[in-house]
């Protein structure tokens, strides 16, 4: 499908999805093109996400403002510090990238449905073949228990989804994703959109253009060439 820039004078579109976003357009840029590898990592490098329900044309995004975290702005409250030093889970890199992006896709109990299509953990799989996508993950008792998953390019992460089946275990994940990504000398990190969740852990939301400004310097540095090794 091409790409089309989306109008937003024209409201009336097929999919129920469209109408509802022309009526709050924050960040919504364009519809149709594909996922491939090479499409989606240029939309990443320009600050420009896909997501859009099942049935649907694929809708790109670049909300303003940006939600992000730098990793020295990590905050860990005294609770969670408490979960961290009891060391209940095993952290692991890279070890079920395919589980966890089925996890996160899993319906929830407070959603109908969700925006990690088929054709979505395809793509994001094939990222993860080549490199690029990578999850984090919380196992305990040999189960796996918590994680995220999102996109690395250059000294940015772009942080797509997370889940939890115990309690805290998605905040471990994400403080040891954050400390081990402050290691291999990444700068910044992508949450996407506002959430009381990840502001809790510092994140903040900056303006779309000081955030293209960073991803546009950033994305050009390479981490330690250790980072995402065994």
């Amino acid at each position: 499908m091409q790409l089309t820039l989306l109008d937003p004078n024209q409201p009336e579109q097929a999919f129920p999805a469209l109408r509802k976003a022309l009526n709050d357009p924050n960040g919504l840029l364009a519809i149709g093109g594909c996922l491939s590898p090479q499409r989606i990592t240029n939309a990443y490098r320009h600050g420009i996400f896909p997501w859009f329900n099942p049935g649907e044309p694929i809708l790109w995004w670049s909300p303003d403002p940006r939600l992000v975290l730098f990793p020295d702005k990590l905050k860990v409250s005294r609770s969670l510090n408490k979960t961290l030093r009891k060391q209940l889970f095993e952290i692991r890199f890279d070890d079920a990238f395919a589980d966890v992006i089925n996890a996160c896709g899993a319906p929830r109990h407070d959603q109908g449905g969700t925006w990690i299509t088929e054709d979505m953990k395809r793509a994001y799989q094939h990222l993860h073949r080549r490199g690029i996508a990578h999850s984090v993950e919380a196992w305990r008792d040999g189960e796996l228990v918590g994680g995220l998953y999102g996109i690395g390019i250059g000294q940015v992460f772009f942080g797509e989804s997370m889940f939890h089946k115990q309690t805290d275990a998605s905040k471990v994940v994400f403080v040891h994703l954050v400390r081990q990504l402050t290691a291999w000398g990444y700068q910044l990190i992508d949450c996407q959109v506002s959430s009381e969740h990840l502001i809790s852990l510092g994140a903040e939301d900056i303006p779309r253009g000081k955030f293209a400004d960073l991803l546009n310097r950033l994305c050009q540095q390479q981490p330690d060439p250790r980072a995402w090794q065994a």
